[in-house]
């Protein structure tokens, strides 16, 4: 056959945005085939859209309105996501928990990626407790994930893929950030490669 379909993708991202750039230059390499549609972010200032402008990306930035409540932002996210036509929505980075307000128009399509393995630290700021957890002598290592976000469960949805990273007696929280971002770049591209390579059937890659 001929070369395979790009998938489209859309990326959400409310801050840095090194997981964005991660995919934008995978995709612009060749070793993910997809197509960055948009990045998208509720941060005006977020380097993410800095990101995206530079790589020739629509870049939309979402803000929120006063007294908005969570499903009519979702909402208006959602309206504005589907005009992108993604076949993945990708949460790299993005701090809002989603309502099915949003989920509801995206089934089975949205990944996102949590610095932390199945079951652990879920929520906010998961590198630097398991960091403080590792050196209060409870843990030695932690790990990222990439999941499907099937409905508003916080870092609990099916997993695609896990990676572990140890931490070790000397590591800064620099350290131990740096070396959880380059395990974070690679697992999402690959397991977006799979994705996009792929069909995925109720949750199980094929």
């Amino acid at each position: 056959g001929g070369a395979p379909v790009k998938r489209r993708l859309v990326i959400l991202a409310s801050g840095n945005g090194s997981n964005a750039q991660a995919i934008i230059d995978a995709c612009a390499s060749g070793e993910l085939p997809a197509e960055v549609m948009a990045v998208v972010s509720d941060h005006g200032e977020a380097m993410a859209l800095t990101r995206a402008d530079a790589a020739g990306l629509p870049a939309v930035h979402i803000g929120r309105r006063a007294g908005e409540t969570r499903p009519d932002y979702d909402a208006r996210l959602a309206d504005i996501v589907t005009g992108f036509d993604p076949d993945w929505v990708v949460l790299a980075g993005w701090m809002r928990v989603l309502t099915l307000s949003f989920l509801g128009w995206f089934p089975g399509m949205v990944v996102n990626l949590h610095p932390a393995l199945p079951g652990q630290l879920p929520g906010l700021h998961a590198i630097e407790r398991a960091y403080e957890e590792a050196r209060a002598g409870r843990r030695s290592g932690t790990g990222v994930m990439v999941h499907l976000v099937p409905d508003e469960g916080v870092d609990v949805g099916p997993v695609l893929a896990t990676a572990e990273v140890a931490i070790l007696p000397d590591d800064t929280l620099d350290q131990l950030a740096q070396r959880m971002h380059a395990a974070e770049h690679q697992l999402l591209v690959d397991t977006l490669r799979r994705l996009c390579t792929r069909s995925l059937t109720n949750g199980v890659i094929t």
